[in-house]
């Protein structure tokens, strides 16, 4: 999974434009949102789950919880995107 990991890494960077941030310094295991991790906001958060609705193809589901602990960290990320889409797995 960790080729997936680096996939929504670079999603992350290129959608967010984040050019001074490089895919070895994204944490997977940190926090995408708020002061702890890489620091997204509400906004990011949308233009993110097109771009991964769009890239992977998974079904994303109205503003709830359990979405929110999906997009939580990549590794979160990554494992639910391989829940949805097991083609993307690798």
């Amino acid at each position: 999974m960790e080729s997936l990991e680096t996939d929504i890494k670079q999603l992350i960077i290129d959608t967010l434009n984040l050019e001074e941030i490089s895919v070895d310094e994204i944490e997977s295991q940190a926090a995408l949102f708020g002061q702890d991790g890489l620091g997204l906001d509400s906004i990011d958060a949308l233009e993110l789950g097109l771009a991964v609705k769009k890239r992977f193809g998974v079904v994303l589901s109205a503003e709830n919880e359990a979405m929110r602990e999906h997009f939580y960290s990549v590794a979160n990320l990554a494992a639910f995107i391989k829940n949805q889409n097991p083609a993307h797995s690798a």
